[in-house]
């Protein structure tokens, strides 16, 4: 770069950070990224934390949105290293009473699967899927398309006809309870669409949450969940790689305090130690809006009815995470689950509402719902042979009030993170009898580990807010604030406090780096 400085300064070298800095120096500008923590990657890391041979991905795990995405995948990140790999059976969801429903990557396995919970079920989701292969990619694209999404709009207009679009429209705001009401007899479907709209903060009854669960789950029955082959650190590589081949810097070890802002532009990106990083055009900030707004800019650079709207912002429920270097294979007692890359662990629809209602009564569950993740049925390269590298995560109160079982404070510091970790395991071993026995070794993220090691999680929050429906779309991360930009000139917030929000699709950056480019043409920064 030279000594004036680059055209834009990313704050950030998580995934949207890339994404952004990727479609900037695609268009031959100078991109400088400034990144706080020892290494690229934001939430898309992986490392050997448990036992040497054992790869785990510490924070993001499985990509079902990635493959869709309109910013990811034209970057052809294959071209720099990056593997994808997936397995046939995408998620599981055992019951300890033996039951499980499985949704394939075959059509057919899937409806066989849904079938044995009620009669014609099969037959149900192959309608749904049918809807979702023709609006499916109109609604992805409205997803991560700028806001207003104009063009998918059309799109899913042509695709199912005036009528169609209602009912998409009426879909797309009932909860995974109610769509699985109006679709199966049985319990299996809305176990699917129900413990995929818990990936994010949502419950069983959000308005919005069938939508949800029925993107993941129609993503996963066309590609998979994949996982990039190695560890998620191989996606962050890539896209370093393909930034540097552009031109682009990537600055790791260098945390960005404030912004410089003068004559009503962001002029600089200030480090903790004193180094200046100047913006000839740009700034684009993948970090909280909060931290955006409350700490980096300058006090008088953000009117007091902005900062007063800032406390109605909403983090969503802290994750805890456990990592496991393990013998062998998971011993479900359920076969379909031996199959899967991902598993639901809870009892069904009864046992994911009330583990929500818990968590809005900020109580740390005594029956947590567990996303698991194991690697031994689809990417051989993450663990000794004959061995199993798998995770869990689970949700828990961003300020724990009690707990549903009287053990734990829920101070994660001391003990309470190991003995929460002991209740994870508990409702795995349920279900997989003999799975303790199989643990070589474990590894603890509490909500604090999570924020410690990446500030943009603040209190273990993973999405970068709730994705509850009154803080999405144009009204995320603000009603006032729907969109890339920001009330400074020429600084723009590209992180997954933006629309549309958390997971591996790169739409807040990519939207921040469309915008950028917008506003460059027509001479507004």
């Amino acid at each position: 770069m030279s000594d004036g400085g680059a055209d834009a300064v990313v704050i950030g070298a998580g995934p949207n950070g890339l994404v952004a800095a990727n479609m900037l120096a695609d268009r031959g500008w100078e991109v400088m990224v400034c990144e706080e923590q020892p290494t690229a990657g934001g939430a898309v890391r992986s490392a050997e934390v448990t036992a040497p041979g054992f790869v785990h991905d510490l924070y993001s795990a499985f990509y079902p949105l990635t493959p869709a995405s309109r910013y990811i995948r034209p970057l052809e990140l294959q071209s720099y290293g990056l593997r994808w790999r997936s397995a046939r059976g995408v998620v599981a969801h055992p019951h300890s009473d033996g039951r499980c429903a499985l949704l394939s990557m075959d059509l057919d396995e899937t409806c066989a699967s849904l079938d044995r919970f009620g009669a014609g079920d099969g037959e149900a989701w192959r309608w749904l899927f049918e809807l979702w292969r023709r609006a499916g990619p109109h609604l992805v694209g409205a997803l991560l398309t700028p806001l207003p999404p104009l063009r998918p709009a059309g799109g899913l207009l042509r695709a199912v006809g005036p009528r169609g679009a209602l009912d998409v429209a009426r879909m797309a705001l009932l909860p995974a309870r109610r769509l699985a009401e109006e679709t199966f007899r049985g319990e299996g479907g809305g176990w699917l669409l129900a413990g995929n709209a818990l990936h994010a903060d949502l419950t069983p009854d959000s308005a919005g949450g069938g939508l949800f669960g029925l993107v993941l789950c129609g993503l996963g029955q066309q590609h998979g969940y994949p996982v990039a082959e190695g560890g998620s650190g191989a996606i962050t590589a890539a896209l370093v790689a393909r930034l540097r081949d552009r031109g682009g810097e990537v600055i790791c070890g260098t945390p960005i305090e404030r912004i410089e802002v003068g004559e009503g532009r962001a002029r600089a990106a200030l480090a903790a130690d004193g180094r200046r990083f100047p913006a000839r055009r740009a700034i684009l900030a993948d970090c909280g809006a909060p931290a955006l707004y409350e700490k980096m800019l300058p006090r008088d650079a953000v009117r007091q009815a902005l900062r007063s709207e800032l406390r109605h912002f909403q983090y969503d429920n802290s994750t805890f995470k456990v990592n496991w270097a393990l013998r062998g294979p998971i011993p479900w007692a359920a076969e379909e689950a031996r199959r899967a890359g991902t598993v639901h662990v809870a009892d069904g629809m009864g046992d994911l509402s009330r583990t929500t209602v818990q968590l809005a009564e900020r109580t740390i569950p005594d029956r947590p719902f567990l996303v698991l993740g194991q690697y031994s049925m689809v990417d051989d390269t993450r663990a000794p042979a004959g061995s199993e590298t798998a995770w869990a995560y689970t949700h828990v109160p961003q300020r724990p009030s009690w707990d549903a079982a009287g053990e734990l404070a829920g101070e994660w510091a001391g003990e309470d993170a190991q003995r929460f970790a002991d209740r994870m395991e508990g409702e795995v071993e349920r279900r997989a009898p003999g799975f303790r026995e199989l643990i070589l070794e474990r590894h603890v993220q509490s909500p604090l580990d999570l924020e410690a090691n990446n500030r943009n999680l603040v209190g273990g929050a993973i999405n970068g807010g709730t994705a509850q429906l009154y803080q999405q779309a144009l009204f995320r991360p603000l009603p006032s604030l729907g969109r890339p930009t920001t009330p400074v000139r020429g600084l723009y917030l590209a992180s997954s406090s933006a629309h549309p929000g958390g997971g591996l699709h790169g739409g807040p950056g990519g939207n921040a780096a469309t915008t950028v480019i917008r506003h460059s043409r027509l001479r507004m920064i």
